[in-house]
């Protein structure tokens, strides 16, 4: 008999956030990764201040997205050399339940790096990021890539070269979402009349719906092989 749906997607969750927190190697390793990555690029920037400025989003959102890449391979190759991947796919629950757990599991981490930096940012860089319509890009841009990227991880976490191969398959697809952040985030930071980039949300929505639905129909052909 299998496990409820939700139920099981939970036990997944539930199961990192417990790895985690007794742990901490997966969002202490991804925040040092973002704070080292941050400082290195406000002392790179220091000397032109109107750059900085300009590229406080850019800045933001490079930062994220390789935080992001770093905790899913360290997520789904501790998965993988534990064994807890064979023990999941062995258990009576549906396959798109475990895509589903990681999904979840894996955007909370990445989320909890991308709301610790943005304090950390105004500060650095002097520019208020903590506003309301930054946190939505946030949670967007970073659902769009825990989605492609779990999926994708899950793809490369079987081959040797998982560390350089992710990021090297991933950026191509996760490029809309990016473009789409980046240039939200800076119409936001630099206070452009709403009506001028509201679009740019609304893009970000449609590509996250776009990638949750195809990572869902492939999901199980991309775990059986």
């Amino acid at each position: 008999m299998k496990t409820p749906f939700l139920k099981a997607v939970l036990s997944i969750v539930r199961k990192d956030i417990q790895i985690e927190l007794r742990s901490r190697e997966l969002v202490s390793s991804m925040g040092l990764f973002a704070l080292l990555s941050i400082l290195i690029f406000s002392f790179a920037l220091e000397l032109d201040r109107s750059a900085r400025q300009e590229a406080i989003s850019g800045v933001l959102w490079v930062t994220v997205v390789f935080a992001s890449i770093l905790g899913l391979n360290r997520s789904l190759a501790m998965e993988r050399d534990q064994g807890n991947l064979d023990a999941m796919l062995l258990a009576p629950i549906d396959r798109v339940a475990i895509f589903f757990g990681k999904l979840a599991g894996n955007l909370v981490f990445a989320l909890v790096v991308g709301l610790l930096l943005l304090p950390i940012m105004t500060i650095l860089y002097n520019q208020n990021l903590l506003q309301p319509w930054l946190l939505l890009v946030l949670l967007l841009g970073t659902f769009g890539f825990a989605t492609v990227g779990t999926l994708l991880a899950m793809m490369t976490v079987q081959t040797r070269a998982r560390e350089s191969l992710l990021p090297i398959v991933m950026m191509p697809v996760a490029l809309p979402v990016l473009l789409a952040a980046v240039r939200a985030s800076t119409n936001i930071l630099t206070e452009t009349p709403i009506a001028d980039w509201i679009a740019w949300p609304q893009i970000l929505v449609v590509v996250d719906i776009i990638y949750l639905v195809a990572c869902y129909l492939l999901f199980e052909y991309v775990i059986e092989e």
